[in-house]
């Protein structure tokens, strides 16, 4: 039933509008209320908690329509209110319009032209009752997206190494709410690190339900496999034979072996990182490019090595620095973060890293990016 308020001081109104919607009472469409003034007007919205429409006339005694109108703007502003006054006073329905009003009619009233106008008000208020309804979900989403932003950036390392043997830091930067890259440290034993950096395929929440799966089951065999081949080859069996929805996961995992310097590395389709010698020399890790892990069942991956020097660094990253755009749809490529590199060898990992985000920053210019930003750095120094 809609609940209408009609607000006017002339005598024979009520008996005109009984009268001319009594079928729509009778058949309990809408239900009215009536006010001789703004005053008890308001006196009535405080009592009637379901009244969804108000019509009003704009010379009244005590309160006219105008002042309600205000009022009901600041004390009820989801009521629709509709102006009813003489055709001659535009003046006064100009002001009642820019005070909020949806819609006017003149007097006489043709009750025709009225019926419509609450029809048209009626839909409104559905509309905006849609769109309140929508922005509570909106708000509920992103309430939840917030959450499991809040968790997926809990389980990520945030207490980085700072040895006289080892300087690790990373950092990163999700597209969206949540994000599908990850990075990963952990010692071994106490002579071994290893580290990981992936990128899940896709965005939003499925590709951070299958970050979590991954980086959990690639932590769990790491206990078991001393192999870094053999480990991703074990956590790719697992994902490609659920893997329903065709997702998937570049990765590199390295250990590094604190007392030596060798590194032994597999990759899965991942970025080669760069091998940043103390000379200031940088390169690729040579690295077999397998699979991603999750598309295919028995793949066998391949494990490369190499030998750190003291000084040395390796700068892990996923393809979302390299791809990051500005305004222009300009890439940033690899050869800024290289320069970055060699000139800031002096400088703290953690500086390093720090400076390549900033100068992503700088160069997107605050454009929406469509991929994470993740980035791992290490350096090694020999014990002595």
């Amino acid at each position: 039933m809609t609940q209408i308020l009609v607000v006017d001081d002339e005598a024979d109104l009520e008996l005109l509008i009984r009268q001319k919607f009594r079928k729509q009472i009778q058949n309990h469409e809408f239900e009215f209320s009536f006010a001789q003034n703004g005053v008890q007007a308001l006196e009535v919205l405080s009592k009637e908690e379901d009244i969804i429409m108000v019509l009003s006339d704009i010379n009244m005694p005590e309160m006219d329509g105008l002042t309600l109108i205000d009022k009901i703007n600041e004390k009820y502003p989801y009521l629709i209110c509709v102006v009813i006054s003489a055709y001659g006073d535009m003046a006064n329905i100009r002001s009642a319009m820019n005070l909020g009003a949806f819609d006017f009619v003149t007097k006489p009233i043709n009750f025709s032209d009225l019926n419509i106008t609450i029809e048209q008000a009626l839909k409104h208020i559905a509309m905006l009752r849609g769109a309140e309804t929508d922005k509570l979900r909106l708000n509920s989403i992103l309430q939840e997206l917030n959450v499991a932003a809040t968790i997926q950036q809990s389980i990520l390392p945030k207490k980085f190494i700072t040895t006289p043997t080892l300087e690790l830091y990373a950092t990163m930067k999700p597209a969206r709410e949540i994000g599908g890259d990850f990075y990963d440290f952990f010692y071994l034993d106490e002579n071994r690190l290893g580290f990981v950096i992936a990128d899940v395929s896709g965005k939003g929440v499925p590709a951070a339900l299958f970050m979590t799966v991954s980086r959990t089951l690639i932590r769990a065999h790491t206990v078991i496999e001393h192999s870094p081949a053999l480990c991703l080859q074990k956590v790719n069996e697992l994902l490609a034979g659920e893997n329903e929805n065709m997702m998937f996961v570049t990765t590199f995992y390295g250990q590094l072996n604190l007392q030596t310097g060798h590194v032994v590395f597999a990759n899965a389709g991942h970025n080669r990182p760069f091998w940043i010698k103390n000379s200031g020399e940088i390169e690729e890790l040579q690295t077999t490019q397998g699979l991603p892990l999750g598309i295919m069942e028995d793949y066998v991956y391949h494990e490369g090595q190499v030998d750190l020097q003291s000084g040395d660094r390796i700068f892990l990253f996923t393809d979302g620095l390299t791809d990051a755009i500005d305004s222009f749809g300009k890439k940033f490529g690899e050869q800024p973060v290289k320069d970055i590199l060699q000139a800031n060898k002096d400088k703290s990992i953690q500086q390093q890293v720090e400076m390549i985000k900033n100068k992503v920053d700088e160069f997107s210019k605050g454009q929406s990016q469509f991929d994470d930003i993740t980035m791992l750095e290490l350096k090694y120094e020999a014990a002595h």
